[in-house]
């Protein structure tokens, strides 16, 4: 049994009470025990509460019953260590407000009902006992099945009641700002609740992180365990093997601040990201091939650097000796290998890279390596606090964006246009935040000058391109580290 420290549902004692009804009001304790929820009541940050009673008013219109309960989990912003959690490294990213809210009622058929407040995205139903998730179209029920899957096979489960889900998320979509991971995130505690099972928060960060990868996207877990572990007021370092999380206080004379390109990119609608995943990979096996160790078992960039127990330094220098910066083909990869084209195929590439003509490993593991030190150099300059702390983390965002945009190929002409205009407007720092390829900036911002320069980059990016067509509030905003997932059950 988790600590009840480390246990998620912690119940929003104001969010409780706000929403007592006309029969008699039991202890909020109660309430969480009569749905298997044998933990403490802790006051925690509310989501606002008019969208939840407006929540509660379509979820009446739609199924003609009220919730029983409402689970949120946020989306979050990467700060720095970018495409470095699949390779094993640590990321310190934080969570932002915008989140998935899902009101939730239990039945007694085995069926899902999932519904949507946004038009845009249509109702859906199936059988709780016969999940089918189709990698091919990433529809936005399939990352909640995601989540719902994954519960179910790690608690082996075969006969599962059915519920009534209406969806509300404020993230905006394909903008790195991980709304996705956070559908899912919410899925899985949402069916943990249902059931009344017990989770820590981080043994339900990891089956969220595996159960996502059915939608057919290799992800690395950042996504879910910031979405589970964050805590207001910082930001987190998230180690991997085993996942565990460290406070990292941001400065407090500085302000992140998350800009939206509008460039919409969706990582489990194309290939590039799940190339990345394998480019570091092969990466990998043919460093760990070149240094004699077995290769066969290495899947992660981080696996060499341990094996060897050399530092990131030594492991730039190795990258610069084994891999030749020209791109390789399958063929030469299967000769530094020793191995069958259809070996490499089978063995180790993914389903939607095995046609793949070239792979660029050099550029990719000198991306990982020196953006994993650039995280540790992150957190250190964070925890000295020296006289011009702001201007030395935005030196390591601006290298960080140089590295994604150059070596890891994963930005595009919107978002480095984006990255420049907020230095010019007075950001020590500004790079791409998420997989890329579109999506969001982060940008850190001395405290005095934020005003001006919110409304300059409103001016220079969204007014003059007509992308102000875009919900402002979701465009442009200062940010600050929010909470993690949260049940709301109602007294």
């Amino acid at each position: 049994m988790p600590a009840l420290s480390d246990c998620l549902g912690w119940i929003d004692v104001e969010a409780v009470r706000a929403f007592g009804s006309s029969r008699s009001r039991q202890n909020p304790w109660d309430v969480t025990r009569s749905l298997g929820w044998d933990r403490a009541v802790k006051s925690v940050q509310p989501c606002s509460l008019p969208r939840l009673l407006k929540l509660k008013e379509m979820f009446n219109s739609k199924f003609g019953s009220v919730p029983k309960f409402y689970v949120r989990a946020p989306g979050r912003v990467n700060i720095i260590g970018e495409h470095i959690d699949y390779c094993g490294y640590s990321v310190l990213p934080m969570a932002v407000e915008q989140d998935m809210l899902i009101a939730v009622e239990p039945v007694k058929t085995h069926v899902l009902q999932l519904a949507n407040t946004n038009p845009l995205y249509p109702d859906f139903s199936t059988s709780a006992n016969n999940i089918q998730i189709d990698k091919t179209k990433p529809l936005w029920h399939n990352y909640f099945l995601c989540g719902f899957k994954g519960i179910q096979e790690h608690f082996g489960l075969s006969d599962l009641t059915g519920m009534n889900c209406l969806v509300d998320g404020n993230i905006p979509p394909s903008s790195g700002l991980s709304s996705s991971s956070a559908l899912v995130c919410c899925a899985g505690l949402v069916t943990l609740t249902v059931l009344g099972m017990n989770l820590s928060k981080v043994e339900l960060a990891e089956i969220c992180a595996k159960s996502e990868r059915y939608i057919g996207t290799e992800g690395g877990g950042m996504d879910q365990s910031i979405s589970f572990l964050a805590e207001e007021g910082t930001a987190k370092l998230i180690e991997f093997s085993p996942l565990r999380a460290t406070d990292v206080k941001l400065p407090s004379g500085a302000v992140f601040v998350i800009a939206n390109s509008c460039v919409e990119m969706n990582k489990a609608a194309t290939s590039h990201f799940n190339i990345r995943v394998m480019e570091c990979r092969l990466a990998a096996k043919l460093l760990a091939k070149h240094k004699s160790l077995p290769w066969k078992e290495v899947l992660r960039l981080e696996e060499v650097q341990a094996k060897l127990g050399i530092s990131l330094e030594e492991m730039l220098l190795i990258t610069e000796d084994a891999l030749h910066p020209e791109p390789y083909s399958p063929e030469e990869i299967c000769k530094c290998l020793g191995i069958s084209l259809q070996e490499l195929k089978t063995q180790i590439l993914s389903p939607n890279t095995q046609d793949v003509l070239t792979f660029k490993l050099y550029q990719r593991a000198k991306h990982v390596y020196s953006e994993a030190a650039r995280v540790l150099q992150f957190k250190k300059i964070c925890e000295e606090a020296p006289d011009n702390v702001v201007q030395l983390l935005g030196e390591l965002m601006n290298q960080s964006h140089r590295s994604c945009r150059d070596m890891y190929e994963c930005s595009c002409p919107e978002l480095d246009q984006l990255v420049d205009i907020c230095r010019k407007f007075g950001a020590q720092g500004s790079r791409l935040t998420g997989a890329g390829w579109g999506g969001c900036t982060v940008s850190i911002v001395p405290a005095e000058k934020l005003s001006s320069f919110l409304a300059n980059v409103h001016e220079a990016y969204y007014q003059r391109s007509n992308r102000s067509l875009a919900p402002e509030k979701q465009s442009l905003f200062a940010t600050k580290p929010g909470g993690g997932a949260l049940v709301f059950l109602e007294a």
